[in-house]
């Protein structure tokens, strides 16, 4: 049953849209594409937007959007027992061949079992019949980790599906049987059947092995685009997003700065950059729907071509973050009409900076800093971490005087210290490193909004037990799957794992060995784990 009432709200959200495809299903693959989180939240990933397209460029293929819903409209679901449907047709998500889940954030994870119950589908893979639709995890998360919700699903694609999808298009159409299909797919690059692999566990709660069957791959070798000139842009716009009718255009994918706590600089390598007439080519076709262009990309300041793209092409441009270095302050000559701009010291002292191979100084800071000032930018925002590894008194002690040095550069607009609790992430060198004491970070975080009670200094920071929340997906493994079908309130996560009888402490507050099988060194993104360690090594003997 769908009530009337939900109905009318998709269609008030619908009504704003451009670009919204509407097609016969009959005769075609369908796909529902579902982002654990709200419409608001959803539509502002690039990965929604450009999965959607590419999909409904198919001819033989009808793509349509399911998302979280909202609070209000939960509850009108639970008092009336509606079933979740999707966007374009209103059909229920049981009645699609595939369900897509885009995942690209840890804290989103508990919303997973929660839509496919609402869509009245039984959420472990092991209870679902072949007749029900074949469940497909994608995005970031799958690629670094999938294992706590791995069992949710019958496939994981592991790295950038912009092409690769129409690969599993064309291998879904041609196996009749279920099981064929997984079979095929699990030969192929980048897939990863999780019901093909058991898991074994020693009495210290650590992994003892991971076991194939059924003839599948030991090792997942992550897929990579080479080129990215077909890659996902987004095809909707929309003023009910974070955006709002702006068009995201990706330049770069890939960092060259490879920090120690940057999954997207280890996990997007190798490096990779949009040619000038390719991008040019993209925001000309999106202009024909907006005039608000986003740049984005891990490290903007680097792409080759910013300069040009800039100067050259008539559009609305938002690039907000930049690195602090010579660069920077010639790009700020072409950001003149901009309110805000980003830049990213993540630590307080040149120690910590050099631990986390953040390969700027204080100087560089200072100058950018004033640089934004004297092009009349009225909002500055520093990004900082605090809990990082090897982290001391004096690093936050680092974080308020140098907020103390760039506010007083000049005494216009507001500096904004948006600070975060460090997550160590797989495929990073800190993924050995244990996450601080919470009432570490709590104190210290206190401390800092204590000392910088100053005008024209804001401070916004994260919730604090919520970064150990994503801490515990980022570094889990499948005994978190039980206690994720109970956890449709996330702030409640603690009492169901003691519940469950789980540590929390044995994912976030120990330091790893380099022998332990982690639970996702069965995927290989084309960075060896012996290089990890070493960076790893190196940070400690800075740190210590």
């Amino acid at each position: 049953m769908i009530i009337r009432r939900l109905i009318e709200k998709a269609e008030n959200l619908l009504a704003k849209e451009k670009g919204t495809v509407y097609k016969d299903p009959g005769g075609k693959v369908n796909v529902c594409l579902v982002y654990p989180n709200t419409y608001h939240v959803g539509m502002s990933s690039l990965a929604i937007q450009g999965i959607y397209g590419l999909l409904n460029d198919r001819s033989d293929t009808v793509c349509e959007r399911a998302f979280l819903p909202d609070d209000e409209d939960l509850r009108e679901i639970y008092r009336t027992g509606s079933e979740l449907f999707s966007l374009e047709s209103k059909r229920p998500l049981r009645d699609f061949d595939i369900i897509a889940f885009s995942v690209s954030f840890e804290n989103d994870y508990p919303s997973v079992p929660l839509i496919l119950r609402l869509a009245n589908l039984e959420p472990l893979a092991s209870k679902r019949s072949v007749h029900d639709p074949l469940l497909l995890l994608g995005g970031v998360c799958a690629t670094f980790n999938p294992e706590p919700l791995a069992p949710f699903f019958d496939v994981v694609f592991i790295g950038e599906a912009d092409t690769a999808l129409h690969e599993f298009i064309e291998t879904f159409k041609s196996s009749e049987v279920r099981d064929t299909l997984l079979r095929e797919l699990a030969r192929k690059e980048g897939f990863y059947i999780p019901s093909f692999y058991e898991v074994g566990y020693s009495k210290d709660g650590t992994i003892s092995n991971r076991k194939p069957i059924s003839d599948a791959p030991l090792i997942i070798k992550k897929r990579t685009e080479r080129d990215l000139k077909n890659t996902v842009r987004p095809s909707i716009f929309t003023p009910e997003t974070e955006f709002s009718d702006m068009a995201l255009v990706e330049a770069m994918r890939g960092c060259p700065w490879s920090c120690r706590f940057c999954l997207a600089g280890h996990i997007y390598n190798p490096p990779r950059q949009k040619n000038l007439e390719d991008i040019k080519e993209e925001i000309a076709l999106l202009r024909t729907m907006t005039d608000r262009v986003g740049l984005i990309g891990p490290s903007l300041s680097d792409y080759r071509h910013i300069e040009a793209i800039l100067s050259e092409t008539e559009a609305d441009f938002s690039i907000t973050s930049l690195r602090a270095n010579k660069r920077a302050l010639k790009l700020l000559k072409l950001m003149k009409g901009k309110r805000s701009v980003s830049i990213a010291p993540e630590a307080g002292t040149e120690r910590l900076r050099r631990i986390i191979n953040k390969k700027i100084t204080e100087e560089d800071i200072l100058t950018v800093s004033e640089g934004i000032f004297k092009e009349g930018i009225s909002i500055l925002r520093l990004y900082f971490m605090i809990g990082l590894p090897f982290e001391r008194d004096e690093d936050i002690e680092g974080i308020i005087s140098l907020a103390k040095k760039i506010r007083a550069l000049n005494q216009k607009g507001t500096v904004v210290l948006s600070i975060s609790t460090f997550v160590p992430k797989p495929f990073t060198p800190f993924q050995w490193h244990p996450m601080a004491p919470m009432e570490t970070v709590k104190k210290r975080l206190k401390h800092i909004k204590r000392s910088l009670k100053i005008r024209g200094i804001r401070i916004l920071h994260d919730v604090v037990k919520y970064a150990y929340l994503q801490g515990l997906f980022a570094m889990g493994d499948r005994r978190l799957t039980a206690p994720l079908l109970k956890m449709e309130n996330p702030g409640n996560w603690k009492k169901v794992l003691k519940d469950a009888r789980i540590d929390p402490g044995f994912y976030l507050f120990r330091e790893r060995e380099y022998s332990e099988i982690l639970p996702w060194d069965f995927i290989d993104i084309n960075y060896p784990k012996e290089r990890l360690w070493k960076e790893y090594e190196e940070a400690k003997r800075y740190g210590l």
